[in-house]
């Protein structure tokens, strides 16, 4: 189950993020995962609680937002939302050998709601998760 690992990069992160941001609790951290990066979002969000117990997140909210699919052609220049699975055929010229996949790959942390003290603050950050380890 890769979804732990990936849990487990982002609790480092945002803890990272957090502590050097003088954070007493992180409340909500929001991911961008694109249809095409073999993630299941329910076993995200278990691995996620797991993986935070103990840690500044313990009890934050994950939020997930799915990235659709799509395909550009390189030949014809059409782009298209692939589906799943993904349909790499491109409906403009009916090529397959010049395709690029432009999106839906993703899986990247947006936001980090904390506290630190009475007013909550929002950290952005735009570093891809990394699920070697």
């Amino acid at each position: 189950m890769h979804e732990m690992s990936i849990a487990m990069a982002v609790v480092g992160q945002v803890e990272e993020a957090a502590e050097s941001g003088g954070a007493s609790a992180v409340t909500a951290v929001r991911l961008e995962v694109g249809e095409l990066a073999g993630v299941v979002p329910d076993a995200l969000a278990f691995c996620f609680e797991l993986a935070c117990a103990g840690t500044v997140l313990e009890g934050a909210r994950l939020v997930t937002e799915t990235v659709a699919a799509r395909a550009r052609c390189g030949a014809c220049g059409h782009a298209w939302p692939t589906g799943m699975p993904p349909d790499l055929c491109c409906p403009g010229c009916a090529r397959a050998t010049d395709v690029e996949l432009v999106a839906g790959r993703e899986l990247r942390i947006l936001t980090v709601d904390w506290e630190d003290g009475p007013a909550p603050r929002t950290a952005r950050t735009r570093e891809p998760i990394s699920e070697e380890g």
